[in-house]
């Protein structure tokens, strides 16, 4: 994967998440949370996220779990709008590349985050964290 997100600061462990054992998953993926307690490759702006994925699930291993970081400060890509140090951020699956973040909206779900830096469109940058399925005011 191109647009991977990279662990830069460890500050928690990551939790296991089911997962279908037909599915592969690259790591350094935002995960979509779904029911019950399932991960899946985020694919839409309004994915409630479940976190970064810590390792590689191959598909059809045997395996129904991956470990999910749902904190921690990554290294990840931003989208064609770009992000800006201190807003929260949303993933720009739907019309960016996979796995690229730009700022989200007032009243936006499914957050990744918080923009530790700013930058352009495929420019890095550091982000803490930190998935929260509600809406901002």
């Amino acid at each position: 994967m191109t647009l991977e997100c990279t662990l830069v600061i460890e500050t928690e462990l990551p939790i296991p998440f089911t997962v279908a054992d037909g599915t592969g998953i690259e790591k350094g993926t935002v995960l979509k949370l779904t029911d019950p307690m399932t991960a899946v490759a985020s694919d839409g702006d309004t994915d409630i996220i479940a976190g970064i994925a810590a390792a590689e699930k191959i598909a059809n291993d045997g395996t129904t779990t991956i470990g999910v970081y749902r904190g921690g400060i990554f290294k990840g890509y931003a989208g064609a709008a770009g992000v800006t140090v201190g807003a929260g951020i949303i993933t720009d699956s739907s019309t960016g590349a996979a796995n690229e973040l730009v700022d989200a909206d007032v009243n936006s779900e499914a957050l990744v985050g918080i923009a530790l830096e700013t930058a352009t469109d495929t420019e890095s940058f550091k982000f803490e964290l930190n998935p929260w399925g509600g809406k901002l005011a």
